[in-house]
């Protein structure tokens, strides 16, 4: 078991790994920026450690900083929660040669799975079903290039292999544009991801974000927990995400699942981990796996009782895992609706004070948050402020929930997006269930257009 942990993240995050390390009888170290002095988790963890200025160079995502906290503390492992340095391969290794345990994969398997050509490689070996595509990096030869893109069929898509979060993305319908999309995407993942490497995929036209949740505990035993869709999303990201994901047979899960699984074992992977699918026409294509715990995790942990971050702790202090694949049963529907402090029709963050704020309750509710009535919300990091999770016996009851839920929930003093979930929960076509990555965007361009005809 773990004696002390240091919390290398802020926010809702930090909190909820504080809450697990409490369970478990673990120690806490809270690090924090100048600016998050006032942090929930800061004030409950056993000791505290400012590691910089606000900004994130300085703070978060300075690792000799957060190594020195936990050298100056006495700790013996470091939590890097999600974002920041959670899926930086040389943070993971800077934290093992230093003597501590890095709750995570091991740097090796960062690395691997960060690239993303590479990445497509690995799962290609262990047999996980993979887009159509290039199946390496593209060379500077223009004719070979359009020679892999007429092989793949277009419309196709140029990828940045270093890339994420929806940047270093160009989709190419006809081969006359197909040359400077490679030249362009080259040049932006150069300057973005400092790796200029690119590669090209079939471009699915409507498919559904699926994503498979594992927990492996790299001594050769690996679960998954069922599937999550995260396709509403708006500039690729994710806005409201449920568990199980609708339409998903029990055999689809099982078969997926197992293959994931096999996965894990076979690249020798150590703690929780996502393989996020582009579903279409039935069929998953592996598009990347993220090595860390993900926003989006309550959701599983609602439809199965299983708690993720403790099972991560666990796992990091060398025992293995405590779950078999037969005891995991999903129970019901879970959805997550991310609550971001920003203006619900710009998007334009909205910092500030908090000046009231009151969370909902009721049967099945659930709010993972860092709020309270005078928090100051810096403009220094991402505008994501809490998550609002409900769990009920079926997916209807979860929506009814839901728009109860986002009526009670009380922010003041800033602006955040919950008018943005209450029409999303009201919407004939997510209650449907099903839809596409696209159809937020489509939804929002819609109703924007309808408003200014009426004006």
């Amino acid at each position: 078991m773990l004696n002390k942990v240091v919390i290398a993240n802020r926010g809702e995050i930090a909190l909820r790994i504080l809450r697990a390390c409490h369970s478990l009888g673990i120690k806490t170290v809270a690090v924090h920026s100048t600016a998050d002095r006032s942090l929930k988790h800061v004030g409950m963890a056993d000791e505290s450690v400012c590691i910089g200025p606000a900004p994130s160079v300085d703070s978060y995502l300075n690792i000799p900083r957060i190594i020195a906290a936990a050298e100056i503390t006495d700790a013996d492992a470091i939590h890097p929660g999600y974002g920041f340095l959670s899926e930086r391969a040389d943070f993971a290794e800077q934290v093992e040669e230093s003597g501590f345990v890095f709750i995570g994969p091991t740097a090796n398997v960062i690395r691997m799975m960060g690239d993303k050509v590479e990445a497509i490689r690995a799962m290609k070996d262990a047999g996980v079903p993979c887009v159509p595509g290039s199946g390496g990096p593209l060379g500077t030869d223009p004719a070979a290039n359009v020679k892999i893109a007429r092989e793949i069929g277009y419309p196709v898509i140029i990828k940045a292999s270093g890339g994420g979060g929806g940047r270093g993305m160009r989709v190419v319908r006809t081969e006359a544009h197909l040359a400077n999309a490679v030249t362009m995407t080259k040049a932006e993942a150069k300057a973005a991801f400092g790796n200029e490497q690119v590669y090209m995929e079939k471009f699915l036209e409507n498919p559904r974000h699926v994503e498979i949740q594992v927990m492996a505990d790299g001594q050769g035993n690996a679960i998954h927990l069922g599937e999550r869709d995260c396709s509403m999303q708006r500039r690729h990201q994710k806005v409201v995400e449920e568990a199980p994901a609708p339409g998903i047979t029990p055999e689809e899960r099982a078969r997926i699942g197992k293959v994931c699984t096999d996965a894990c074992v076979r690249i020798g992977y150590r703690g929780a981990g996502t393989f996020e699918f582009l579903y279409e026409g039935g069929k998953f294509y592996f598009i990347e796996m993220n090595t860390r715990i993900q926003v989006e995790h309550p959701v599983t942990e609602m439809i199965t009782g299983i708690d993720l971050v403790r099972e991560q702790l666990l796992i990091a202090g060398g025992e293995k895992l405590s779950i078999r694949q037969e005891d995991v049963v999903i129970k019901g529907h879970a959805i997550e609706c991310r609550i971001n402090a920003e203006d619900p029709d710009t998007f334009m963050p909205s910092p500030g004070t908090v000046k009231r704020f009151e969370a909902p309750g009721g049967p099945g509710v659930r709010v993972d948050t860092h709020l309270y009535d005078g928090y100051r919300i810096p403009p220094n990091y991402d505008s994501m402020i809490g998550k609002l999770i409900v769990h009920g016996p079926d997916r209807e009851t979860a929506i009814a929930r839901m728009r109860i839920a986002l009526l009670e929930t009380v922010i003041e003093g800033v602006k955040c997006n919950v008018p943005l979930q209450q029409r999303i929960m009201a919407d004939k076509g997510f209650q449907a269930g099903g839809q596409n990555i696209h159809y937020l965007e489509k939804r929002m361009a819609e109703q924007k257009e309808a408003a200014a005809g009426t004006q």
